[in-house]
């Protein structure tokens, strides 16, 4: 079977890498931090494709994903329910799938505190140059992330375009919260619909990855719209610091953080209002596109946001990565660990990810434009809201 070095040690890295040494095969994972990220990211929405991947990879069958919901429901300004739809689904949290995932892969396999510098083909092979010396394989999979330095090697002129406006996200604990807060918003995937605007939140586990009543989190992203310029003053800390490419969330000005909390008073549900006002550290993510015309390059593939990153409203960025994961093990069983294997992955999932990103900029043009009424969302326009952004589009 074949060397291949996996880059990127994230959702999108475990899971090809797991795929790809459960068919057999040589991996190293390579990851540029020096510590787990099991404490990263927040909530995530499962599909049946991911899910069915995730055992693939050696998550056991019987393992718990997450908190079970029935239904969607969107509030109104008086914290009124406008509509609900039924919609079955399993929220889970990144931290719980990394955990999952991460314990399958043998120790040997994933390598902390390893940056690449660069990556070099030959015939029959390909090198990666990193901080920690030299690993070689025939095949280097990315799954480097929106910044992705294989992707600024080997397609330096696809770089992540703003979308416009941003997100506050945070997780707030279930025990800290109203009985009516508790009542409406958990056991369904809640909507808030200002103008212009859109708050969705869902229950997830709570620490040690619990799920039970009483010790889970919600977790909250509300989009809100910024320029260029304002989207700066958003990533820049109290000392004047700015972080172009993220805003640790212990940075993020408390001045910016106390004016959200204060709009979350007027605009919002009172029952969202609450969550954002008791979440300890909101922080903030801004929204971008990455569309990829290329992602196999010789003996090298972009997958994942390495390859294309669409917008969040899509609620699939895993299990696009999932499907990623599983094309690349299927083309490199069918057609070997050479470039072929590639050719024949870019072609099952090139116009999937461009579809899946221009699906993400249509959902989001849809929020920009929404409008409600005397502060009530019209029943139809949010039911259509609930319903397109759980659908898969790939």
């Amino acid at each position: 079977m074949a060397k291949i070095i996996v880059v990127g040690g994230s959702l999108g890295g475990l899971l090809v890498a797991n795929l790809l040494h459960r068919s057999g095969h040589d991996v190293q994972l390579l990851e540029k931090a020096s510590q787990a990220l099991d404490a990263r990211g927040a909530g995530i929405v499962t599909h049946p494709p991911l899910v069915d991947a995730l055992h693939r990879a050696g998550v056991p069958r019987d393992a718990e994903m997450g908190v079970r919901v029935t239904e969607r429901v969107t509030l109104n300004v008086s914290g009124e329910v406008a509509s609900v739809i039924e919609l079955p689904q399993v929220l889970t949290s990144w931290g719980r799938l990394y955990s999952q995932l991460r314990a399958a892969l043998p120790d040997a396999r994933y390598h902390t505190g390893v940056e690449l510098t660069n990556v070099e083909q030959a015939n029959a092979g390909v090198i990666a140059h990193t901080s920690r010396g030299v690993f070689q394989g025939e095949l280097l999979i990315a799954s480097d992330g929106l910044r992705s330095t294989v992707r600024q090697q080997f397609a330096p002129e696809i770089q992540p375009c703003y979308a416009g406006y941003f997100a506050w996200r945070g997780v707030c604990d279930e025990a800290s919260l109203s009985k009516r807060t508790r009542d409406t918003l958990f056991g369904r995937f809640g909507f808030g619909l200002p103008d212009g605007e859109q708050m969705i939140g869902y229950p997830v586990a709570g620490a040690q990855h619990s799920t039970v009543v009483g010790e889970r989190r919600y977790n909250f992203v509300w989009y809100r719209s910024a320029p260029e310029a304002e989207l700066i003053e958003l990533l820049t800390d109290a000392d004047s610091n700015y972080y172009p490419t993220g805003i640790p969330p212990h940075r993020v000005n408390w001045r910016k953080v106390h004016q959200m909390r204060h709009d979350a008073q007027t605009i919002l549900a009172p029952q969202f209002a609450e969550i954002v006002e008791k979440t300890a550290q909101p922080f903030l993510q801004a929204i971008y596109d990455v569309s990829s015309t290329q992602i196999a390059f010789g003996r090298v593939a972009l997958m994942g946001d390495a390859s294309f990153v669409a917008r969040p409203h899509v609620g699939a960025g895993v299990t696009k990565a999932a499907a990623d994961a599983l094309a690349l093990v299927e083309s490199i069983a069918e057609a070997g660990a050479t470039p072929a294997g590639l050719e024949r992955y870019q072609d099952v999932r090139l116009i999937a990810g461009q579809e899946t990103v221009q699906r993400g900029r249509d959902l989001g043009r849809y929020m920009q434009a929404q409008s409600t009424v005397n502060g009530r969302s019209e029943p139809r326009e949010v039911e259509r809201v609930m319903r397109d952004t759980a659908t898969l589009w790939f």
